[in-house]
């Protein structure tokens, strides 16, 4: 119950600093199936591919969590 107390009343920069590990969260997923998918046994058999852009989400999420944590990260460490 306290963490919960202590997430609603966080501050702007905290709240940016846990999206921005959502996001990068979110690419090492991404990540995770590209490498799935790239490492397929044979090219040639009829497999389910999938149509997911996983290298586009990879990188789009990825910059967007770096620039959260990025502009987050001088209030976090406690220099206002």
């Amino acid at each position: 119950m306290k963490m919960l107390h202590d997430l609603v009343f966080a501050s702007d920069a905290v709240l940016m600093a846990l999206a921005g590990l959502g996001f990068w969260l979110f690419a090492g997923i991404c990540l995770v199936m590209d490498r799935l998918r790239t490492a397929r046994r044979s090219l040639d058999r009829l497999e389910r591919v999938g149509w997911v852009p996983w290298t586009g989400l990879f990188l789009g999420s990825a910059i967007i969590g770096g620039g959260c944590l990025a502009l987050s990260l001088p209030v976090v460490l406690g220099n206002m």
